[in-house]
């Protein structure tokens, strides 16, 4: 009776509108009441949730984002991308892609990423002749290369879910591959999309202008090599990482590229304390969840009702994708981690799946949800940023969930996509 009360309540209240971390605690609340427990556990467990060091990283790789985003370097990255590759069919398509990819490796956020490329890059598409759909579900997807690649919080959040156990630099590592092989895919169904409505194509500006801007750029992207470098090679620890990437953004968008005004700084600022007081309230509710979960063995029981179903890995990993894209589609992806982390992971591990590899599948599950309606964060803020509404882009977005469904498929069936790299350095 308790588990119905726990998940018929949280699902009563996320129907009716309620924000999802109030559902997590009023949910946890009442089955612990139903239990006739001290309502205290819940706090308590929501105290433990939120007192773990490796979350500091989280607010600060946000902050150092926010920072970034109003000091000018996303123009610059953008700029630079657009040297390289607008002239290919399609390009402004192309640099929207590759600036989400270089700047990913900075912000490690999906939706600061969609609102600072996409406010740069779909403004400039529709001038161009671009269709307003195109580009904003160019953005929207290229957004997710933002949650594979460090500093990804998201995978933070994931390996805190699993007990801490599982390497953040690891995981880092893990996701750079196919993070490249998703920007790769969008970019061919970006470039076939283009040609099929006749999109143009930029001029090349010369390979002293690509010297040039990539110049500029540099100071900006060497952010990447500082988080992933040091991280990878034991300098610093991954909490540290994220102390030294809000001191660079500062230095470079203060002192370098001198556009840090004191007004944007305090926005920043405001921002980051919105976003991780969001943040931090989810994870602490969600961690009670959890743990009425686990106190009535729910992994345990989903663990033989799947080995009731197949012994194959094959087939249960495609139950795990599909009830992940399903939960996609009306929950954020910070509680999905928290939720499902501590149900799905064992069951990975009972099959012989790595848990760093499952990591990966899980985040990129969850960032197509992102991407999917009611809950799509990711494609609000770009279908806000494009002025057109969410039926619109979905009517054409098939080809981008195309290009992001295969890279999928082949981080969940090819475990070499996610594990090369890390054991290129063990």
């Amino acid at each position: 009776m308790e588990m119905w009360i726990l998940f018929g309540s949280f699902t009563l209240l996320l129907l009716i509108g309620t924000p999802v971390a109030y559902c997590l605690g009023a949910a946890s609340l009442l089955t612990v009441l139903y239990m006739e427990l001290p309502p205290v556990v819940v706090f308590q467990r929501m105290n433990s949730g939120v007192s773990v060091f490796s979350l500091m990283a989280i607010p600060l790789f946000i902050y150092a984002g926010d920072l970034m985003v109003r000091g000018g370097i996303a123009t610059r990255i953008v700029a630079f991308a657009g040297s390289m590759i607008g002239h290919v069919r399609g390009g402004l398509g192309q640099v929207n892609i590759a600036a989400s990819t270089l700047f990913g490796g900075i912000s490690g956020s999906a939706v600061a990423e969609a609102a600072a490329v996409g406010g740069i890059m779909i403004p400039q598409m529709k001038a161009r002749g671009y269709d307003a759909d195109y580009a904003v579900n160019i953005t929207a997807m290229a957004s997710l290369i933002a949650i594979l690649i460090p500093p990804s919080h998201n995978l933070i959040i994931y390996s805190i879910s699993a007990g801490g156990s599982i390497s953040i630099a690891d995981l880092f590592t893990a996701g750079i591959l196919p993070g490249f092989l998703l920007a790769g895919s969008l970019m061919v169904a970006a470039y076939f999309v283009a040609r099929s409505r006749g999109y143009p194509t930029e001029a090349f500006p010369g390979w002293a202008m690509v010297a040039h801007l990539g110049a500029v750029a540099i100071p900006g992207i060497l952010l990447i090599a500082i988080i992933f470098g040091g991280v990878r090679s034991g300098v610093f620890t991954a909490t540290e990482s994220s102390c030294v990437a809000v001191l660079y953004a500062l230095v470079i968008t203060y002192f370098v590229y001198r556009e840090l005004s004191w007004k944007a700084f305090l926005a920043a600022t405001a921002g980051a304390v919105r976003t991780t007081a969001m943040v931090l309230l989810i994870i602490g509710t969600a961690s009670a969840f959890s743990w009425l979960m686990a106190f009535h063995q729910v992994p345990a029981a989903l663990i033989d009702w799947m080995k009731a179903i197949s012994d194959n890995p094959i087939i249960i990993l495609l139950i795990i994708n599909v009830i992940l894209l399903l939960l996609g589609t009306f929950m954020d992806m910070g509680p999905t981690i928290i939720i499902t982390t501590p149900i799905f992971l064992p069951i990975a591990e009972a099959y012989g799946i790595d848990p760093v590899q499952f990591g990966i599948i899980m985040i990129l599950n969850c960032g197509i949800g992102l991407n999917t309606p009611p809950v799509g964060a990711v494609q609000f803020v770009a279908c806000a940023v494009g002025k057109i509404s969410v039926a619109e882009s979905m009517k054409t977005i098939w080809p981008f969930y195309g290009a992001g469904f295969a890279v999928l498929m082949l981080v969940t069936y090819v475990p070499a996509v996610s594990l090369w790299l890390p054991s290129l350095f063990h």
